[in-house]
């Protein structure tokens, strides 16, 4: 046992140093996305506030793009991880502590390893801490541009005008319309509320000026209220029942970019309670908790592009091929992602699958390279 030390003391400084230098590789490579990803939103910033003609200070829109920023760096972190880990490859390669490395029996899984650990983490360290950070940052700087821009994107935002909302409430199932929605989708003007009962009967159909969203309830403002069988009553202030609360409209508004990831599931739960379209939610969901194995596979990626490099020179060449395969990984998982939008697949499957996909064809590689 005493004979083994010092080869596992060996092998454990080996590990640590291949570990950070892909560590800094990784974040150094996502801090320049980072800043492109800043000047590039911020002259965006610049546009729009042109064409609004509005009157929005150069700091503000600045501080807005800088909210914005967590959410839009998050998307380039599998590029950041697979440019990363090319770019180590290469430069050990070329300084030859790989060569060296591998003279000495070491394989290439094991000096892959070190690289995919400090990916596998890096994603969970980016999905439970990262990503929380960034929904809170998107989700203000949604509500600053809303306010900035004049425009409300709510909850309850339609393509066509007005807005629909079908929920199943204690009182039993109702389809609401309103003309308008203001104050983040926490008020409706010219509602019209269709009510059933739990057979999904019609009961009552509601006309009223005005609702506002209170906890559990909206309360309607001027209500004719019309039951099945008996006359129009005029109520000034009247009740229906709701899963919906105001906190949960206000932390909904914009994207899925703007819930965190341990907000989803109580989310998508009540969305789908709520009879609100909740496919976006899951699917961003899935491809969270998929992540850390998304960059996992990056790794995997960008071995099968960089060790020829080690053996047969063509540098730039096995590069642009990393980069490559990287592209068409993400043309794979875009694809995907839009057939569970679109209804086609479940969430499941678009988050999964092309990792699974990848990851199996690059092992494949892999294998075929160094074990023949």
């Amino acid at each position: 046992m005493k004979a083994q030390m010092p080869g596992i003391s060996a092998a454990g400084t080996l590990a640590r140093y291949f570990s950070l230098r892909f560590l800094i590789a990784m974040l150094a490579m996502f801090a320049i996305c980072c800043v492109l990803i800043f000047f590039v939103d911020f002259i965006e910033m610049l546009r729009r506030a042109g064409n609004y003609d509005s009157d929005v200070s150069g700091f503000l829109l600045a501080w807005m793009t800088l909210l914005r920023l967590p959410s839009f760096s998050e998307l380039t972190l599998p590029f950041a991880v697979l440019i990363g880990t090319v770019g180590i490859f290469l430069m050990l390669s070329r300084s030859s502590e790989l060569i060296v490395v591998r003279a000495a029996g070491v394989s290439v899984w094991q000096f892959m390893l070190p690289a995919m650990i400090v990916a596998f983490l890096l994603g969970i360290v980016f999905v439970t801490l990262y990503n929380p950070l960034a929904a809170s940052a998107r989700a203000e700087a949604e509500r600053l541009y809303a306010k900035a821009f004049d425009r409300e994107d709510t909850l309850l935002k339609t393509k066509n005008a007005g807005a629909w909302l079908r929920e199943d409430g204690a009182d039993g199932p109702s389809v609401l319309h309103a003309a308008r929605s203001s104050n983040q989708g926490l008020e409706l003007n010219g509602v019209t509320v269709f009510q059933y009962a739990p057979d999904q009967t019609p009961t009552e159909r509601i006309e009223a000026r005005k609702a506002i969203l209170k906890d559990g309830r909206w309360e309607l403002e001027d209500a004719w209220v019309s039951a099945v069988g008996s006359e129009p009553n005029l109520y000034k202030h009247y009740l229906i029942s709701t899963y919906l609360t105001p906190t949960q409209v206000r932390d909904t508004l914009g994207t899925e970019y703007s819930i965190s990831f341990w907000d989803l599931p109580n989310f998508i739960e009540i969305a789908e309670r709520a009879g609100l379209p909740a496919t976006q939610y899951r699917v961003q969901y899935q491809l969270l908790l998929s992540r850390p194995f998304l960059l996992m596979t990056m790794v995997l990626i960008a071995a099968t592009c960089s060790l020829r490099a080690f053996r047969f020179g063509n540098v730039q060449l096995n590069a642009l091929g990393g980069i490559a395969a990287g592209f068409a990984f993400f043309v794979l998982a875009e694809v995907s992602r839009n057939f569970a939008m679109a209804g086609l697949t479940s969430a499941m499957a678009a988050a999964w699958v092309p990792v699974i996909i990848a990851s199996s064809l690059a092992l494949t590689v892999l294998l075929y390279k160094e074990d023949g």
